[in-house]
């Protein structure tokens, strides 16, 4: 089987470009699950019940998020009330929504976890502990489960990998927006890159107007966030894996449209 994996959706113009190219994607990687991480889609933080919709409408089976979903408060209701919208399981309980779901695509069992690094992050629950539970539970029904780990550090996102190489079909790094260089397939058979990349205006600091981030660096005081608006591309992951055992063959990290490389003289 395929899963195609979406990078971080940055805003309702990348949610647009996402759908209005997603025939062509499905054409050359013939996914048979798509996940999308949509923890940026209101505006850079959030997504609420439409934006969510139009996800689902588009043929996603899940959608991951990360810690900007606790910052718009439209997300809960969203995260209350729709379990194939995940939050990051190592949160502490009784906050909204769900850290992991097992769902069916043409009769084999999918599970999606989600978790969140600590590493110049939020002191929450330890992520190692909390997949390390949540991976027991779920290979009562399966061996193909695929992690997305929300994290900033890359070290805590390789180590976490190396953790559970073999016990997940990929672990799939995702939050800093600047995909990596590292796909790969690790000795055990788990699948891994330390970022996806984000789906948004790449003329942008990882989706903010330039301008405004630059200032907030240059005064070191707070500015108004505002999205940047062109150079639109889809960053994402395509992973070919055996449904009986949940290793996976490969993996292959794309950017669409291409970036053009040039050297200067």
């Amino acid at each position: 089987m395929n899963l195609l994996f979406i990078g971080d959706i940055v805003g309702d113009d990348a949610l647009d470009f996402l759908v209005s190219n997603l025939d062509e994607l499905k054409s050359k990687y013939k996914p048979d699950v798509l996940v999308a991480n949509g923890e940026n889609v209101w505006n850079g933080k959030g997504i609420n019940e439409q934006e969510a919709q139009i996800l689902f409408d588009a043929g996603f089976s899940v959608i991951t998020t990360g810690n900007h979903i606790w910052e718009n408060w439209k997300s809960r209701p969203l995260l209350a009330t729709n379990n194939n919208v995940l939050r990051p399981l190592n949160y502490p309980s009784g906050n909204p929504g769900k850290g992991y779901i097992i769902f069916e695509v043409n009769d084999i069992k999918i599970a999606v976890i989600q978790l969140q690094g600590r590493t110049f992050m939020q002191s929450i629950d330890c992520p190692f502990k909390s997949a390390e539970n949540a991976i027991k539970n779920i290979k009562k029904y399966t061996n193909n489960i695929f992690i997305d780990f929300h994290a900033e550090a890359t070290a805590e996102k390789m180590a976490f990998a190396k953790h559970f190489d073999g016990e997940a079909t990929a672990i799939i790094g995702t939050h800093t927006h600047i995909p990596t260089a590292d796909s790969q397939i690790l000795p055990k058979g788990s699948a891994y890159i330390s970022d996806v990349g984000m789906t948004g205006p790449h003329d942008s600091v990882i989706g903010m107007d330039t301008e405004i981030a630059i200032r907030r660096y240059i005064l070191q005081t707070a500015h108004k966030y505002e999205m940047a608006k062109n150079d639109m591309k889809i960053n994402g992951i395509s992973i070919n894996f055996d449904e009986e055992t949940g290793q996976a063959y490969s993996i292959e990290h794309f950017t669409y449209p291409k970036f053009i490389n040039s050297i200067g003289v």
